[in-house]
């Protein structure tokens, strides 16, 4: 009987907490919506079964958890902590990335770079509410919709609360089919969304094997603290584009990229304990980063309408949403809204532009805080 109370004393059971309870059903709805809503389900599934694995309550004297030394999750979650996961998600976007929009109508490039203003307009709203320097850099990375990046810079500058950023950034790029449309229509007339944009120029083969070379060698001296992020993703665009290291961009866009991002995935939602998730800063944090998100939508858009007062071939609003770096979502919902004001529109590849620029800004943005913000 002894041996019998010992062992349901030691079960998940006695020591499950309402908060416990709270993160499993969390991890529940993020794996409901990536199945019913198909939102973003490489990263939900992971992430939410993830969530469910830990918050099951630990057992004294048992190494389980991410934060349990010597644990299996902790070495794990050792590619989350150190930064080492974000850089091989780059390799892989990298070799799946086609620049030639972006490199045909070079304007495009701004839209990607004014979406960035939600980044440090947030930074400033976490300073004001009591987050140190450094945390606030790590939250306003939030606002460039790029998982990798925030979990990078904030395992940089504020690793306590690398989890709720994650958690955060993920959640908001999986929602860009719902956040982003209410705006867009918001910020733009029906006449703007009906505006048709010319064919992109063809792009030669040289200049897309020149593009990753050249704009690694300006992005890392304009913020070296890029380097690993930038670095990564202009290699992996390079053996995609240079044609004849295809088998290496084939593994680096497919095997590679899908192992990364399970482990990656599942080890931020374990990161998730109620005990370390649960907190004050949490809820801020995930209000900031849905603030910067819809700034940094909204900054597109509105740059875009701004260059339009200058331009005799105008630019579609939309296509400023697209800044943001959530690759390829944001470009798909600016096709989905230009086509609901007209069916013929069509606007992907256009978007694409932005979009492939929001990422190089997003990571450009976590060098400089990175440079600026560590001590």
């Amino acid at each position: 009987m002894e041996l019998l109370s010992d062992f349901f004393q030691n079960t998940g059971f006695m020591s499950l907490t309402w908060g416990h309870l709270l993160m499993i059903i969390i991890g529940i709805v993020f794996i409901t919506l990536a199945i019913t809503k198909d939102y973003e389900p490489l990263l939900l599934i992971p992430i939410g079964f993830g969530v469910i694995v830990g918050n099951i309550p630990s057992i004294a004297g048992m190494p389980l958890s991410v934060y349990d030394e010597g644990s299996v999750l902790s070495y794990i979650y050792f590619g989350v902590s150190q930064g080492l996961f974000p850089p091989l998600i780059f390799l892989g976007i990298g070799a799946m990335t086609d620049f030639s929009t972006m490199l045909s109508n070079p304007k495009l490039v701004l839209l990607g770079a004014a979406a960035q203003i939600g980044i440090f307009l947030t930074l400033l709203g976490s300073l004001y509410l009591g987050f140190t320097p450094a945390e606030a850099g790590a939250i306003g990375i939030i606002g460039g919709a790029d998982g990798p990046t925030a979990i990078f810079l904030s395992a940089k500058l504020a690793p306590h609360l690398l989890g709720s950023i994650a958690i955060a950034a993920y959640s908001y790029m999986a929602l860009v089919p719902v956040i982003q449309p209410p705006i867009m229509r918001l910020l733009t007339t029906e006449q703007e969304r009906r505006i048709h944009m010319k064919a992109p120029r063809t792009v030669s083969k040289r200049e897309r094997i020149i593009f990753p070379i050249a704009a690694f060698l300006i992005c890392a001296m304009i913020a070296p603290g890029s380097m690993v992020l930038i670095g990564m993703l202009f290699f992996g665009n390079l053996l995609k584009e240079c044609t004849v290291t295809d088998r290496l961009a084939n593994t680096a866009r497919n095997a590679m990229i899908d192992i990364v991002t399970i482990l990656l995935g599942f080890s931020v939602g374990a990161s998730t304990s109620a005990d370390h998730f649960l907190t004050s800063q949490s809820i801020l944090i995930f209000g900031l980063g849905a603030l910067s998100f819809c700034v940094a939508t909204s900054g597109g858009i509105l740059f875009a309408k701004f260059l339009n007062l200058f331009l005799t071939d105008k630019i579609n609003p939309l296509v400023g949403a697209a800044g943001v770096s959530a690759v390829p979502d944001s470009a798909r919902v600016v096709q989905t809204v230009g086509r609901q004001a007209d069916p013929s529109n069509y606007l992907l590849m256009h978007a694409m532009a932005p979009n492939v620029a929001g990422v190089i800004g997003s990571a450009i943005s976590a060098g400089i805080l990175w440079t600026v913000l560590v001590k």
